[in-house]
């Protein structure tokens, strides 16, 4: 049998594992892959355009309206208040590295010192900024697991900075005690702060980013599933649906006796 005389099988007559998908198969596949390609980009750009809006409406009302763009521009432009407060905030940490900025912010200090409930909240809020921004900081770079909420459930937690001697020693034991942060999902900003012997904390190989995109995912996605290589094979599985359409849409060749 010559090559020209093989049978041309048509889509109906094909094996049901080689048959192409159907036309809502195809539609399925084809809305899934837009979805995981414009889902994230879509959820990116929405929150830094919020974020920006955010800056720019706090800093706005501290700018003279001769100095806004928008009063030359028949258009508002975002983004100045966010540029502006970098700067401010580059100026404010450069005037504060030097003596006179230190000396000044001592004072402001001392001052805030004397108010009672005030003095409380800024030595707080100090003491966080400091830790989290820190360069040499080891707080929250850490992931563990603890078993909460009952026997034989684990937990993911950032491991945090010891308990001070205070708190250490009132709590009960001997053993040493670590301090953890449970965010909660999907929003890993809360959360329940506990301590925990150090015993029961099990430290994983993990980046705390991994951990945070776990929690916010609620276990979808997992730290080295490769989602590229997912969504690579879902835009191939649409790809041979839209080959294999075209070509039962061909004409056939007609059969040579």
């Amino acid at each position: 049998m010559n090559r020209e005389e093989l049978p041309t099988l048509t889509p109906a007559e094909l094996p049901p594992d080689e048959a192409p998908p159907g036309l809502m198969a195809r539609f399925r596949n084809y809305f899934l892959t837009g979805l995981i390609v414009a889902g994230p980009i879509a959820i990116t750009f929405y929150l830094t355009w919020w974020f920006v809006t955010w800056v720019d409406g706090l800093v706005r009302p501290f700018v003279p309206v001769a100095y806004r763009p928008e009063t030359y521009l028949p258009f508002p432009l975002p983004g100045t208040g966010l540029i502006i407060a970098v700067f401010a905030l580059t100026l404010l940490g450069f005037l504060a590295a030097n003596l006179v900025g230190r000396k000044l912010v001592d004072w402001g200090e001392r001052l805030l010192d004397r108010m009672p409930v005030v003095r409380a909240i800024y030595r707080s809020l100090k003491q966080v900024f400091e830790t989290l921004f820190s360069g040499n900081g080891s707080s929250f770079r850490r992931v563990g697991l603890v078993e909460f909420p009952a026997p034989g459930m684990w937990s993911i937690v950032l491991i945090s900075q010891p308990p001070s001697a205070e708190v250490s020693a009132h709590l009960p034991g001997k053993e040493e005690h670590l301090s953890v942060f449970l965010p909660c999902s999907p929003n890993p900003t809360t959360g329940f702060f506990f301590y925990v012997p150090k015993t029961k904390v099990i430290e994983v190989e993990m980046s705390a980013e991994a951990a945070a995109t776990l929690i916010m995912s609620a276990g979808v996605v997992q730290p080295g599933s490769e989602q590229q290589k997912k969504i690579a094979a879902l835009a191939g599985m649409a790809n041979a649906a839209r080959v294999a359409n075209d070509a039962s849409l061909q004409p056939q060749p007609a059969k040579v006796d």
